[in-house]
């Protein structure tokens, strides 16, 4: 019996596909990985993404979390990115979603703190990416580059429960027909100078750095940002 491929399982299948070509011509032997943004999207269209092979799924709003994780939490291995603005009094909601993988906006101590405690209640550990503000906008989140590092260091050696895993940023619109982009060479050089001083291999940390735009753009600009160590690509579901 054929499987009808649905239109948005097809437009996935496109997306990854010219991700790993491009991932091939820069010379990677691993290609980015894909966080589908889902935010506003319904669970069936989630679904249909996971059955054509796509795990991480990436949301902004807490409530939209909660649901989705409830009623997909029978998928065992599908992976939640929280990636919108982190509230203290939400923290502990987004700690409680089944197969919450990490969280890619930590952009202070004192989230850290309270992200330890509720993890460390539950026994459990969560990746999280430090959020660094790359094109110094006011209206963006993220701390400086410096700043950054150390709070990298503080979830380090202070939260055993947070497995700190790299950089984020939400470069700005002009840095994105750029080549080479200052925003991602920023990010990169964070993540260089930052593993220099903790003395560890730069392939440990992950970086976070590309958004639908971005994967819209002309295979030149996009073969810079891949063979730029970019680990995580978002793009929306549509």
């Amino acid at each position: 019996m054929s499987v009808v491929e649905t239109v948005i399982q097809s437009n996935l299948k496109q997306i990854l596909e010219t991700i790993h070509l491009i991932a091939r011509e820069c010379g990677r032997t691993t290609a980015p990985r894909l966080v589908a943004v889902s935010k506003t999207k319904p669970s069936n269209l989630i679904l249909e993404c996971y059955q054509a092979g796509q795990k991480h799924f990436g949301e902004n709003y807490v409530q939209e979390l909660e649901e989705k994780g409830a009623e997909l939490r029978d998928l065992q291995d599908i992976k939640w990115h929280y990636i919108g603005q982190m509230q203290s009094n939400k923290i502990s909601k987004i700690c409680a979603v089944p197969n919450l993988y990490c969280i890619e906006t930590l952009d202070n101590e004192k989230h850290a703190q309270l992200l330890e405690k509720e993890m460390n209640k539950r026994g459990l550990k969560v990746k999280v990416l430090i959020q660094v503000n790359t094109s110094d906008e006011e209206q963006k989140g993220g701390l400086q580059p410096n700043e950054a590092k150390e709070l990298g260091k503080f979830v380090d050696e202070q939260c055993a429960h947070l497995e700190f895993s790299g950089f984020m940023t939400i470069g700005s619109v002009a840095g994105s027909s750029m080549t080479p982009n200052p925003d991602f060479e920023k990010l990169r050089e964070v993540r260089d100078d930052f593993a220099k001083e903790v003395g560890r291999g730069v392939e440990g940390f992950e970086l976070s750095m590309g958004m639908s735009d971005d994967f819209r753009d002309s295979n030149s600009t996009r073969k810079y940002k891949y063979s730029s160590g970019e680990q995580n690509i978002w793009t929306k579901i549509a």
